[in-house]
């Protein structure tokens, strides 16, 4: 018992900290120390709560919010469905759709598709442009770029980017990585000569493009040098295009015309609303050098209908769109108040942009120029007798011309070569 009153005293000098009740068996029974009277008492055990720590501490639980993004957009394991009865019944997804969801959550880490199923590539392309995938910015690109090196023509076959400058700008990356288009439309965008895109467009992966529209892009005989110089001096580039519109282009004259025949393949081209001085001579010069008849009527190819978007990809094209239109909604809210502001005369009135449709007046007045051949089978309007003429007449305007033309094309093929040309094909 000493030894235990030795003890107490011992914890009650040692630390002023509440330790708690001690507790010492002693000759079969428990007694308690008391550190305050210095002694032992025989008391039965009460269950006294014992705090770890102190009062003054705390906790603070801290979640890693890296992955919220993924966590929300990732959906459930289970399908929840109602019976006839109102109760509710879940059944488990199968073991491919949850798969699918978690390649899809994370595509832009796969190495490559190439060799992997058309079928199963498809399910999942699809499931990652659900997830808004594609329009990320750095690791929508590289998903995508993983499809397109795959698939091709698969993805996206045909685009369609009229009047979609924005979308141009902002996805830039994303639409040079689709390979194998058959059909691109550009107009109205007002590209210019010196864009990135239009020299993107001879480039390797796009020599299967067949349709090319380029309405209203303000374009010139400088453009149309750049477009055409790999197919006129390695004859690769747009060397399938069969139909092309450039009109509405006013500073395309006749030696940009020169340039364009190059393309021996094409079928259809159109040209008005163009700045060709002498028109008849660009006329036979089409004629004989490529074959293209001046059509009277309007040709069916240049309605815009023919070139939409289709593929997979297409309501990624979707998505971007819809996220550019929803960044330019807090610029429609300044374009009212400064409208109301010109209204009560506080600020200049400043002119709008020109749309493509406001360029049609122009082309109706400086004449039809749409061209075709004969031969092609795609080209199926009606056409005057009048317009097509006899082939005995044809082939005394051939004669007649003929030496012209080889004097033409002779100087032509030494101006053809230029040092631009040259340093432009080195980029290549």
């Amino acid at each position: 018992q000493s030894w235990s009153r030795g003890m107490s005293y011992c914890l009650h000098s040692e630390s002023h900290l509440d330790t708690g009740p001690i507790y010492v068996r002693e000759n079969g029974k428990l007694h308690v120390v008391n550190p305050g009277a210095g002694g032992v008492q025989n008391v039965t055990p009460k269950t006294r709560p014992f705090s770890l720590f102190s009062r003054s501490f705390s906790v603070e639980l801290c979640m890693n919010r890296e992955d919220d993004r993924a966590r929300r957009q990732r959906t459930d394991h289970f399908i929840f469905t109602y019976t006839k009865e109102g109760n509710l019944r879940y059944s488990a997804k199968s073991l491919f759709s949850l798969v699918l969801g978690y390649i899809s959550d994370n595509v832009d880490h796969i190495d490559s598709l190439i060799g992997f199923p058309e079928q199963i590539a498809e399910k999942l392309f699809s499931a990652a442009e659900a997830r808004q995938k594609f329009t990320e910015p750095v690791t929508g690109l590289r998903a995508l770029q993983k499809f397109t090196e795959a698939y091709g023509s698969l993805v996206l076959c045909s685009l369609c980017l009229r009047n979609r400058y924005l979308v141009i700008s902002e996805k830039l990356e994303e639409i040079k990585s689709f390979r194998e288009l058959t059909c691109l439309d550009l107009s109205c965008c007002k590209l210019g000569d010196e864009h990135e895109l239009l020299e993107h467009l001879t480039k390797e992966a796009l020599s299967s493009v067949k349709r090319l529209l380029l309405k209203d892009n303000s374009l010139s005989d400088a453009g149309l040098r750049r477009m055409t110089a790999p197919i006129r001096v390695l004859k690769k580039g747009l060397e399938n295009l069969l139909v092309l519109d450039l009109s509405c282009n006013p500073k395309i004259t006749d030696v940009g015309i020169g340039y364009l025949l190059s393309f021996k393949k094409l079928n259809c081209l159109d040209i008005s609303g163009t700045g060709l001085k002498d028109v008849n001579a660009v006329i036979k010069r089409l004629q004989m050098q490529i074959g293209l008849v001046h059509s009277k009527v309007p040709l069916k190819e240049f309605d815009h209908s023919n070139c939409k978007t289709e593929g997979w990809a297409e309501q990624t094209v979707l998505q971007w769109e819809q996220a550019v239109m929803e960044a330019m909604k807090p610029q429609d809210n300044l374009r009212s108040r400064a409208a109301a502001l010109r209204f009560y005369g506080k600020t200049h009135r400043i002119e709008e942009v020109v749309k493509c449709t406001l360029v049609e007046p122009e082309t109706k007045a400086s004449g039809n120029l749409q061209f075709y051949k004969e031969k092609v089978e795609n080209c199926h309007l009606p056409l005057k007798k009048e317009v097509a003429g006899s082939h005995e007449l044809k082939n005394n305007k051939k004669r007649a011309l003929a030496e012209q033309e080889r004097e033409r094309t002779s100087k032509q093929k030494h101006l053809c070569l230029t040092v631009e040309d040259w340093d432009l094909l080195n980029t290549y």
